[in-house]
């Protein structure tokens, strides 16, 4: 019978040749993993030897050889036509006898009685999930299979898959030979995730390759809503080491739509499943816990250690017995081939209107004229060069997706297959925009940038943009350590890749704007809001358990990024610097900000942490703060504090930190103050008396000692933090803390903007420069040279 049929439980990874990547993994799992907590469902395969034995009969195998060797995959039409034939040729071919009774006596062994076991009938090819290719989606996947007549067809049916158009044009471009894949179909015990959840994951962070955490997508009902692309899923990223530690280990959470799911169809039905419209107030919920977040996390993690390399999981949660199970697990192709020792790294130019956003893949920038195509009958309108927008890139549009120069679409969620495609073709997707296909019309000239963070953003026009490559392999060596400004932690993996010494600003008011956008007054007081600011701000914080819990879990989340990416190093976090017009700005602000003439001098900073009225908003970053240090434990992240006038404030907010647990010297707290007055750097030996060191903006500090309004472009050319004035100051406040033995490093725009005052400061003997990501690599090369000189 093992000629034809092997069960999961006696395959292994050394079975791919005969039953596929897909079905030794299962075999392997089952095998190796249930004592480690991996739960895989029981079933069989078939082997590669039945289906060549299947292919066999009637001259079938001859038949097709011939057609795919006269074949020019490039001729969509044509591809259509002669896939579309094969397939056919397929299904109208009987199994051998012997297959026919092999299957027959597994699914009766499989259903032990059940005559309603529902089963999922999957495809496994021979050169599958290899380390060098992912055939992710290629072949056909049937999902609530039961009795063996059905059995039956949806194996017949993965046979034939093998001739999709997208498997076909996959293998050529590829460099597969045809006649040398097989297919296997796995028949697997169905988990009831259809009144439950399912998903995807990754043992990578799949945009920036980053390896230490798990990314996690999930929606409702069965997993194939998310693989094919038809949802927006919810998404998580786990910290490896943090989970290994035992402490709360999830970084961040993006809700998703979740718009539909895929359920069980009716009996008597003409397919086995059917999509149906997910309920309003399960949308606006994660569709599971923190804690099966983390279970996830931890059986991939050992998935991945048994395999020695990043994989792609599918996971399904059981809607009956509540447990979690993975269905699949396979190579990561993409990323985990990438050299990390080369930066690519694609920079916008200019400006636009901004016309569709939605979730990024990849870190390119691509433009051209939009073609909206609404169907693959009209793939042929695509030409090189073109964006390619419809509503979801099915896998099976894969021949003509290289042709394009970047990929939008309104459904689908950043581990779909059509996602996989577009990074292993290196286009530019930006997928799950919603109205994308309404918003583009066809011929406009549009730019699609994925190089500004998770959010991808569509621009009217055709926008300037440049390509900066640099290899780090031999960096040389610079008297000062260059940490890195980073305020979107969006981009966090991407830039920890950059050498660096850390986070030298971590400015919380990016967080609080992207990831939160509402007033913290608003949240705190959500429930006297007016009606249409409550409406807003209710849907805002969806998936959350309340509107303050919401402020601190995001601003958790923003900061445990950041911690995470550059963990062991330092992130020195900013506490928020918004001035009272900026906070005006947020859903709310109106109802609390003052009205200010010149908000640039006013209520900002240390002022408005002890004043009265603010004091119940500052205490919600503290507690974020402690929890990120204290709970995840990244005690790695350090505190400053900015524009301090006085001493006197100086003592006060350092006195209200501690009454909020965030005390210097505990648990290795380091409290910074951000040096950007004049007075600061006069004064420089009394404010050190309450901090740890100086982290020197000279932005605010230029711009207070030269008395210029740095927005005014009328004086904007007087602006220089290279004046005799301030660098006087500089020197300094960078002095006073050689003689403490404290901390002093400049955090502001100079030194990214002017290499030779970096130069100057490394003279001084500051610490550590702080750059802008986008000008590290060139400021250290010219650093080098001139020490070398």
């Amino acid at each position: 019978m093992e000629d034809y049929i092997i069960w999961f439980e006696n395959l292994g990874m050394s079975d791919v040749d005969r039953v596929g990547g897909k079905n030794a993994s299962l075999g392997e799992m089952i095998s190796n993993l249930a004592n480690a907590g991996v739960t895989v469902p029981g079933g069989f395969a078939t082997t590669a030897h039945a289906y060549r034995e299947f292919l066999a009969k009637d001259g079938l195998k001859d038949r097709i050889d011939n057609a795919l060797d006269a074949l020019d995959v490039n001729d969509v039409n044509e591809l259509a036509r002669v896939g579309s034939q094969i397939r056919q040729w397929v299904i109208e071919t009987p199994f051998p006898a012997q297959l026919e009774e092999a299957l027959e006596s597994a699914y009766d062994q499989l259903r032990n009685g059940n005559d309603n076991l529902a089963v999922a009938v999957r495809s496994s090819a021979t050169a599958e999930d290899l380390p060098d290719a992912s055939f992710a989606g290629q072949q056909e996947t049937f999902l609530n299979v039961v009795g063996l007549d059905q059995v039956k067809t949806s194996v017949k049916e993965v046979f034939a898959s093998l001739f999709n158009d997208r498997a076909i044009s996959y293998r050529v471009h590829h460099g597969f030979d045809h006649k040398l894949v097989a297919l296997s179909a796995g028949i697997q015990k169905m988990v009831r995730s259809e009144t439950a959840a399912s998903g995807v994951m990754f043992t990578l962070d799949t945009e920036s390759g980053f390896r230490d955490v798990v990314f996690i997508t999930g929606s409702y009902g069965l997993g194939e809503t998310v693989v094919q692309g038809a949802v927006n899923p919810d998404e998580f990223y786990v910290h490896k080491p943090t989970l290994e530690a035992g402490r709360p280990a999830v970084l961040r959470r993006n809700l998703g739509s979740k718009a539909i799911k895929m359920v069980y169809a009716p009996k008597g039905s003409d397919s086995f499943v059917d999509t149906v419209k997910v309920d309003p107030e399960d949308r606006g919920r994660f569709c599971i816990t923190d804690a099966e977040v983390s279970e996830l996390a931890k059986q991939a993690m050992i998935i991945e250690r048994h395999y020695q390399r990043p994989m792609d999981i599918e996971w399904a949660k059981d809607g009956d017995d509540g447990r979690i199970y993975i269905v699949q697990a396979r190579p990561e192709t993409v990323k985990s081939r990438a050299s990390a020792n080369v930066m690519e790294r694609y920079l916008l130019k200019e400006q636009g209107k901004v016309l569709v956003e939605g979730r990024s893949i990849g870190h390119k920038i691509g433009s051209g004229p939009v073609k909206v195509i609404t169907s693959i009958n009209e793939m042929d309108r695509v030409q090189a060069g073109d964006v390619l927008v419809t509503d979801m890139t099915d896998p099976d549009w894969e021949p003509v997706m290289k042709r394009a120069s970047a990929i939008v679409t309104d459904r689908g969620g950043r581990t779909c297959h059509a996602a996989i495609i577009a990074r292993e073709l290196g286009i530019p997707a930006v997928v799950g925009c919603g109205d994308a296909t309404e918003v583009l019309k066809e011929n406009q000239e549009v730019t699609v940038s994925c190089a500004e963070g998770d959010t991808g953003l569509i621009y009217e026009g055709s926008l300037d943009f440049e390509l900066r490559e640099n290899t780090v392999d031999s960096m040389p060596t610079i008297p000062f350590k260059i940490m890195m400004n980073v305020g979107n932690p969006d981009r966090a993996f991407d830039f920890q890749a950059l050498p660096n010494e850390g986070v030298g600003l971590a400015r919380l008011e990016f967080i609080i704007n992207r990831m939160i956008g509402v007033h913290p007054k608003a949240l705190l007081n959500f429930d006297s809001l007016p009606r249409d600011i409550h409406q807003t701000v209710e849907k805002r914080i969806s998936g959350y358990s309340s509107p303050v819990d919401f402020y601190v879990d995001k601003l958790v989340e923003g900061i445990s990024t950041l911690a995470a990416a550059f963990a062991p190093k330092k992130v020195i976090v900013r506490l928020s610097d918004f001035k009272s017009n900026e906070y005006a700005n947020l859903i709310g602000g109106t109802l609390y900000e003052p009205d200010e003439e010149n908000p640039m001098l006013g209520f900002r900073g240390a002022s408005r942490y002890i004043s009265e009225n603010f004091r119940d908003c500052f205490e919600l970053e503290c507690r974020a703060l402690k929890k990120v240090r204290n709970e995840m434990g990244f005690t790695n992240v350090e505190i400053m504090v900015p524009f301090v006038r006085t001493v006197g404030e100086a003592q006060q907010v350092v006195d209200l930190l501690a009454e909020n647990g965030l005390k210097r010297g505990d648990n290795d707290l380091r409290v910074i103050m951000m040096c950007e007055l004049p007075a600061n750097a006069l004064l420089a030996e009394q404010f050190l008396e309450h901090f740890d060191g100086f982290s020197i903006g000279s932005n605010d500090l230029t711009q207070l000692t030269l008395g210029l309004d740095r927005d005014s472009g009328i004086v904007a050319h007087l602006f220089d933090e290279r004046n005799d004035a301030v660098k006087a100051l500089l020197s300094n406040a960078i002095q006073a803390c050689k003689r403490a033995g404290k901390y002093v490093g400049i955090c502001g725009q100079g030194p990214s903007d002017h290499p030779d005052l970096a130069k100057w400061l490394m003279d001084q003997g500051i610490d550590t420069v702080s750059l802008n990501p986008d000008s590290v690599l060139d400021t250290w090369f010219f650093l080098a040279d001139e020490k070398i000189d």
